[in-house]
């Protein structure tokens, strides 16, 4: 069993959490709550459909609702901990570079301060 964890900027900011907080309790959230579950349970034995690894340690919960396809981007730390960074309802086939370059800037802040 994983740890689920949100990154939390210095500001004390949760992109993450922002995230799921905008999106809706009915049609989106549940999808969303059963496939961290799902991660939290296999960890990195999830792949596709569910899970798939993007760049620089960088990985997306792939999440398909009625309507949209969302995307939670993670990475893992040490042994037994997942970091969820931020999420993106995908507009395109690609997930936007954007938002994993944040993700990146987060894990590498995140490196930091727990060093």
């Amino acid at each position: 069993m994983w740890d689920i964890e949100l990154y939390e900027r210095e500001n004390g900011r949760c992109p993450c959490q922002e995230f799921l907080d905008n999106l809706s309790l009915i049609d989106e959230l549940p999808y969303v709550e059963r496939k961290i579950k799902l991660l939290k349970g296999l960890g990195y034995k999830l792949d596709r459909p569910h899970a798939a690894y993007l760049r620089d340690d960088i990985y997306e919960l792939r999440i398909k609702t009625r309507n949209k396809n969302i995307r939670i981007l993670y990475f893992f730390f040490e042994r037994n901990r997942i970091v969820l960074t931020n999420g993106v309802i995908k507009k395109s086939d690609k997930t936007p570079d954007s938002e994993i370059n944040k993700a990146i800037l987060y894990r590498n802040n995140y490196l930091e301060r727990e060093r």
